[in-house]
């Protein structure tokens, strides 16, 4: 069927293409793309009007504005870890790694008693069954 489209719809097709925001526009306006290829066939591409529809200068703007937010961002969390001291930082770690130690010690002996009361109740009833 593209072969079948006459050169100047295929043009106008290719135009429409490289202008994101004009796409946009006309959905959201609800607007004809009949009005759009009447302008354009009377303007032509290079037609500054058409300008306004180029992505190009903002999605520039958007990135060196993003860019900027992310240099910004990293030299704060440089400022934040040059002011770490590493040493109090792996005293926090060790002094937690023998918490958790100490919580695991407890409860693995309050398991062993659990069990050795179990085993034992299990014990008193089998006194009985035989």
């Amino acid at each position: 069927m593209e072969d079948k489209l006459d050169p100047t719809v295929r043009a106008f097709k290719t135009f429409i293409n490289r202008k994101p925001k004009l796409i946009e526009e006309v959905r959201k306006s609800g607007g004809s793309w009949q009005e759009i290829y009447e302008k354009w066939a009377l303007l032509g591409d290079d037609d500054p009007y058409w300008d306004k529809y180029d992505n190009t200068a903002d999605s520039s703007e958007e990135n060196s504005s993003t860019k900027k937010k992310q240099m910004e961002l990293f030299s704060q969390l440089m400022k934040y870890t040059e002011k770490i001291d590493f040493n109090k930082v792996q005293d926090q770690v060790q002094q937690l790694n023998k918490t958790i130690d100490t919580v695991q010690e407890v409860l693995g002996q309050f398991q062993d008693t659990k069990q050795s009361k179990t085993n034992y109740q299990n014990d008193r009833f089998r006194r009985f069954m035989d």
